[in-house]
């Protein structure tokens, strides 16, 4: 299960350090530590994406500190409500529009 976590950790990392500095830097039984100058709602959807990949149902959002956001990534058993981060969404398994495609239609 590390090895799962260290890959795609690491992999996550290598896909938005293109376009943000964005990263996981500490992962604890269902805790994540992300580092990131990224929006917030990036930061929500590489967090989502990330407890995802570790076969959790989603991230819920803890706390920020500077660049420091801190999840708790939730299993469905455990039936507790994601919570986003403050101004954003959680985003769902269907692919989101940006806002310019929005306003086109």
């Amino acid at each position: 299960m590390k090895k799962i976590l260290l890959f795609t950790a690491a992999f996550s990392s290598i896909l938005l350090s293109a376009c943000f500095s964005t990263e996981l830097s500490m992962s604890m039984g269902n805790m994540r530590l992300i580092n990131s100058s990224a929006s917030p709602q990036e930061v929500m959807n590489f967090a989502t994406k990330v407890c995802k990949n570790d076969f959790y149902l989603g991230a819920s959002f803890l706390s920020k500190n500077s660049k420091e956001y801190r999840f708790k990534c939730v299993k469905a058993e455990d039936n507790e409500v994601l919570t986003p981060i403050p101004g954003t969404v959680i985003p769902t398994g269907e692919p989101m529009m940006s806002p310019a495609a929005v306003n086109k239609s």
